[in-house]
């Protein structure tokens, strides 16, 4: 589906066409994968602001290389007590907060 033609779309009806409507299994893997890069996308931002290179990265968290390149390129997702490891390695303080009610 071609959206580069400068026109306001409601980007539901978008995803619903190219994924499926949410819930299907094709809209659940597409959502899953969007998440995997785009935690990659943080942590590699994260690294290279802390001028860090993947090899050391993987060094402070005891992992390797290989890994961390997979975890950046969305192709692998860390499980959440790796990421706080990854995210602490590079100095990142997370923070969360819940809604009042």
């Amino acid at each position: 589906m071609h959206t580069n033609d400068h026109q306001i779309r409601d980007y539901d009806l978008v995803l619903d066409a190219k994924f499926g409507k949410p819930g299907t299994p094709e809209r659940v893997q597409a959502e899953e994968e969007a998440y995997a890069f785009y935690t990659g996308q943080i942590i590699e931002d994260a690294r290279k602001k802390a001028k860090i290179t993947q090899a050391e990265l993987a060094r402070r968290i005891g992992s390797n290389r290989s890994y961390i390149s997979h975890v950046e390129k969305g192709l692998t997702e860390p499980r959440i007590s790796t990421f706080y490891r990854i995210m602490n390695a590079l100095g990142v303080r997370i923070e969360y907060s819940m809604p009042l009610g």
